[in-house]
């Protein structure tokens, strides 16, 4: 059986398997309260601007990967001025980060394309794109196939594989290096998800190693000051709803141990201040705003109730906890404290910055706790071990200098086609 032969195989029985299933799929996400956000545009039936002849295309499926495009999206936009750009993504929480992030940058926004023939060709037929950059590993072989039969440009860029997808993939290793050879290049984030993708068929002249996009980042000039010379500060970072009373029970912990400690609290969402209150009231810990200039100098808890500082203040901390990782939100950006050489802890749920946290674990720059008692430990750790908290803030200096320079790789990837 031919290539040509095993993709239209495929392409006739996932349309079949997909109009058989559609309507039970539809009725169980109606019952659960969950709709099909965006069916109509994944189904190809949305209307796109003239984009004319010269468009690149980024994917990027949920919020993790959408997030990390940002700054290669922003510098496309200035390297290739001519070109318009298109971002797409396959969840409703990825389409909103999307917008909020590209509505001013990019030319269009819209969902990708359920894998089947006649949705790939007419989302293909309204966008037309020259380039297409598929942020991590999504490998859709209608797709694939279809971009090749056009002359389109594919690229897996940033791309990673997980222990548990690699095995699904090995299972059907044939058909997936067939899938594989239809991409221009795949551009891996470490020297393990290359040699996983090779080993499942990624052609060897085309599968490189460009380390990861989301460490392409610098930190701020901007300096703050919060009372805290003489004081270590920890800092609890985008906090969510059940995780303040986690981080300021481990604090008061270890305040009865080092008198020297001090709490920057960040609520993710400011309306949550007055609950935040009752805790530490409940708790007899004393506490200022920083919107009424209070100081470290003048209570132990600061919290910071202002907008748009918190990226700085991981400058002046010893280390941070990184909220949203103790209930569903699925973590926030540790990279913040990281590029300031400043140990990482989060809590168990971290899927949607998976990678980086992979990445920071495999050294001392980052630790996943999944209870009070581990969080209040290892605070212990940082602050009463010197030589382990030296090596953790080297570990973050030494990972930064490792995985940067991905975002000068895509750029000249795109230089030497267009």
């Amino acid at each position: 059986m031919s290539v040509i032969d095993i993709f239209f195989l495929y392409g006739v029985l996932s349309t079949i398997i997909f109009i058989i299933l559609l309507p039970f799929y539809y009725l169980i996400r109606v019952l659960n309260g969950k709709f099909l956000y965006g069916w109509r545009e994944k189904l190809g039936f949305f209307k796109a601007p003239n984009l004319g002849n010269k468009v690149i295309m980024y994917h990027g499926v949920s919020v993790g990967e959408t997030i990390a495009l940002e700054n290669l999206i922003k510098r496309t936009k200035t390297e290739f001025p001519d070109y318009k750009i298109v971002v797409t993504t396959g969840t409703k929480t990825g389409q909103e980060i999307a917008k909020r992030k590209y509505k001013e940058v990019v030319d269009f926004i819209t969902y990708f394309p359920f894998d089947i023939p006649f949705c790939v060709n007419a989302f293909l037929d309204k966008i037309k794109p020259n380039v297409v950059m598929i942020a991590e590993t999504e490998l859709w072989p209608v797709f694939s196939f279809m971009c090749k039969t056009r002359d389109i440009k594919l690229f897996c860029i940033n791309g990673r594989m997980s222990d548990s997808t690699y095995k699904t993939y090995k299972l059907f290793g044939k058909f997936f290096s067939l899938v594989l050879s239809k991409y221009t290049k795949i551009l891996t984030q470490s020297e393990i998800d290359n040699q996983k993708l090779l080993s499942i068929g990624a052609p060897k002249d085309r599968t490189f190693v460009m380390k990861n996009l989301k460490f392409d980042v610098k930190p701020s000039n901007e300096t703050i000051d919060l009372g805290q010379e003489n004081f270590r500060v920890i800092i609890a970072g985008s906090t969510h709803q059940g995780e303040d009373e986690i981080v300021l029970r481990a604090f008061k912990e270890n305040l009865s141990v080092f008198n020297d400690i001090k709490l920057l609290l960040v609520p993710r969402h400011l309306q949550r201040i007055p609950k935040i209150e009752e805790i530490i009231k409940s708790l007899n810990l004393n506490y200022g705003f920083r919107s009424k200039g209070d100081t470290f100098k003048n209570c132990d808890i600061l919290l910071l109730d202002t907008m748009g500082e918190l990226s700085k203040t991981y400058s002046i901390c010893k280390f941070a906890f990184i909220g949203g990782s103790f209930n569903k939100t699925g973590g926030h950006n540790p990279l913040e404290a990281t590029v300031f050489g400043k140990p990482t802890i989060t809590g168990p749920n971290i899927h949607n910055f998976r990678d980086i946290y992979w990445l920071l674990t495999q050294s001392d720059a980052g630790k996943i706790v999944k209870s009070q008692k581990e969080l209040s430990d290892y605070f212990k750790k940082l602050l009463s071990d010197k030589d382990f908290y030296d090596k953790a803030c080297k570990d973050c200096a030494t990972i930064f200098n490792d995985q940067q320079g991905a975002l000068d790789f895509v750029i000249s990837e795109l230089q030497n086609i267009l």
